[in-house]
């Protein structure tokens, strides 16, 4: 079976019911887990963006210290796990800001990560790939939010 553009989509959904409508997102969201996720984002998430963010970071932290230290083959799997999972979460929000926010809060957090990151060129390509791929983020955004943001990166990159 082939799957209908989005513009098909949205043209049959307007000829549905607002009850059709609300039965076909319940259904959706019955068979993966990501559909739910991002129905909760659109529905009691999105208009508090500053709140999401800070779901997000406790998140972020709390995978940060599950973390096993033991190998850097087991760092390696959780760091890109965690990076992962944050990149969901911004493909939700779909906002360039916040996007940028969680990025460099990840580059904090891997950067005081104890064992240093320093120790291993895998992790430390990861961190310096990150910061190359926020540089690049960080002039499609508001001229305060630059300035702000690009503090942020230059200390991360020291």
């Amino acid at each position: 079976m082939k799957a209908a553009t989005i513009a098909q989509l949205k043209k049959e959904l307007q000829f549905r019911s607002q009850d059709e409508v609300m039965q076909l997102c319940l259904r959706l969201a019955r068979f993966k887990k990501e559909n739910k996720e991002l129905l909760t984002y659109l529905l009691f998430e999105a208009d508090s963006e500053e709140s999401y963010i800070e779901v997000v970071k406790q998140e972020t932290d709390e995978m940060f210290s599950e973390i096993n230290v033991n190998s850097f083959f087991y760092i390696k799997k959780s760091v890109r796990k965690i990076l992962r999972t944050l990149k969901k979460y911004i493909r939700y929000s779909g906002d360039k800001a916040t996007e940028v926010e969680l990025l460099l809060y990840f580059c904090e957090k891997l950067k005081d990560f104890r064992p240093s990151i320093r120790r291993n060129t895998t992790l430390l390509n990861l961190y310096q790939r990150q910061l190359e791929y926020i540089a690049k983020k960080i002039p499609l955004l508001h001229e305060d939010l630059q300035h702000d943001y690009g503090l942020v990166l230059q200390e991360l990159k020291e």
